[in-house]
């Protein structure tokens, strides 16, 4: 069995994977035990550094939730927001007028190359009151909502780009085949099919903007999940526990993000209305309705 990247491992290499993996697995438990030590070492990991997340609720109910809830407002809103951005930027780059080529073009590559940070200081002092009427309680949370719809918009449109352009030239061909114009073709066979392929990239980004979220915690006094770190420490003295839980929270939600994009992309690739990836001939079925016919 062979792939068109490399030949299947053979015996040989079959044993010498399973030696990486082997001391790769050593090694890894040894690290982990001199953590570990180093640790119990320094007391982090006496029962009275775990103990406030299981016997005490105000740990959850006075910081870890109202800071998960305002990472995830965050998150929601720039992904609701940069989703049908970048996918208007994406299709702008395709776009077979120069005067809207150009500058989207622009726009895309100049927001991508700036760091979300200080994307997100700029949002800052946008909403300064010197320009704008904005509270200061709620400036942190539009400033990091500015910041990461503007750099995730740029960063989604490539992706959009990238995925229409993946497609067989066949696809387009086709379509104009049956006299079907620039923007049926696009949002009629192409966006349809491309999305699947985009999908993985897609949530990858979105995870990007969860976890972005605690760039505003860090600099720009946002109350999300991850600065909530500071306020814990200081009543329990217990930064490495506090940190701890704080990852495992970020990993479980981050989880759930992917788990349902997976499930989200096995239903598009069984739907009727989609082709999935488009790699062959023999992954069509018949992405234009009528185009045989037509073409006979």
């Amino acid at each position: 069995m062979t792939s068109v990247l490399y030949d299947a491992p053979g015996p040989r290499a079959k044993a010498r994977n399973w030696i990486y993996s082997g001391i790769f697995v050593v090694l890894f438990g040894l690290v982990m035990w001199w953590a570990l030590s180093l640790m119990s070492e320094k007391g982090q990991l006496d029962a009275d550094k775990w103990s406030p997340f299981v016997t005490d609720s105000q740990v959850w109910t006075t910081y870890l939730i109202p800071g998960l809830v305002e990472t995830l407002k965050a998150g929601a809103l720039s992904m609701v927001i940069a989703l049908p951005l970048g996918a208007v930027l994406g299709i702008g780059r395709l776009s077979d007028h120069a005067w809207v080529r150009g500058p989207v073009g622009a726009w895309v590559e100049f927001f991508r190359a700036i760091p979300v940070l200080m994307l997100m200081l700029f949002g800052s002092a946008l909403y300064a009151p010197q320009f704008m009427d904005v509270p200061s309680e709620i400036r942190p949370f539009w400033a990091v909502v500015t910041g990461l719809v503007l750099y995730n918009s740029a960063v989604i449109a490539e992706i959009v780009r990238a995925g229409v352009l993946s497609l067989p030239r066949g696809q387009t061909d086709a379509a104009k085949a049956i006299g079907m114009r620039k923007g049926q073709t696009m949002f009629y066979v192409l966006i349809p099919q491309a999305v699947t392929a985009m999908l993985p990239a897609l949530v990858s980004q979105l995870v990007v903007i969860l976890k972005d979220t605690a760039l505003g915690g860090a600099l720009l006094g946002f109350a999300e999940l991850l600065s909530m770190n500071r306020q814990i420490s200081a009543n329990y003295s217990n930064t490495i526990a506090t940190l701890f839980v704080i990852a495992l929270i970020y990993i479980i939600v981050n989880f759930g993000l992917t788990t349902l994009a997976s499930q989200m992309e096995r239903r598009l690739r069984k739907s009727k209305k989609s082709t999935g990836t488009v790699l062959g001939v023999d992954e069509i079925d018949d992405p234009i309705p009528g185009a045989n016919t037509a073409a006979g």
